[in-house]
């Protein structure tokens, strides 16, 4: 469920700077909702905000940009005391009690030595080149009467692109 409030958090920003890209993979995207039964469509107009793609859709992708991660941060959160309280599955049946380190210091200076160091990669990449990762296409304003050539996703979603190609689209 985090994985897929991040990824619907990821796909509204990219929909945000309203270029080329962005309208079509919003067109797209948003149009495979039309394959569920019965409230497909109706909740694509609902989402678009009118019949096709514009302004209003432009609104709502923007506050759910940013309210969801308001919600990502509350889940987590709550997964975070569930698991302190109850803790976590262990399938095997297999005692673990007489391995444990604790928590604190050891994996506590891990992960803010490993998070300090993903920071300062992620902080020269957009400040020294914010260009690198974007599509070029998506500098060119949204016009719905041009289609780009090659419309693919971002490196981010390229596992869903890669699923959702393997399935031959005469199934449905």
């Amino acid at each position: 469920m985090l994985l897929l409030m991040t990824m619907a958090t990821a796909f509204m920003g990219y929909v945000l700077p309203w270029g080329q890209m962005s309208f079509w993979g919003a067109t797209v995207i948003t149009n495979l909702l039309t394959a569920i039964p019965y409230i497909g469509t109706d909740l694509v107009q609902w989402l678009w905000g009118g019949y096709s793609i514009d302004n209003p859709t432009l609104t709502r992708f923007f506050t759910l940009h940013f309210i969801l991660p308001f919600i990502i941060a509350t889940f987590t959160i709550l997964h975070l005391l569930f698991l302190h309280e109850t803790g976590s599955n262990n399938p095997c049946g297999i005692p673990s009690d007489s391995d444990k380190i604790p928590f604190h210091p050891y994996y506590t200076t891990k992960d803010i030595l490993g998070m300090t160091l993903l920071l300062l990669i992620l902080m020269a990449l957009v400040l020294f080149s914010p260009d690198l990762l974007s599509d070029p296409d998506n500098y060119t304003p949204a016009n719905p009467l041009s289609t780009p050539p090659h419309i693919k996703p971002e490196w981010y979603f390229l596992f869903a692109y890669a699923i959702l190609r393997s399935v031959p689209n005469n199934l449905g």
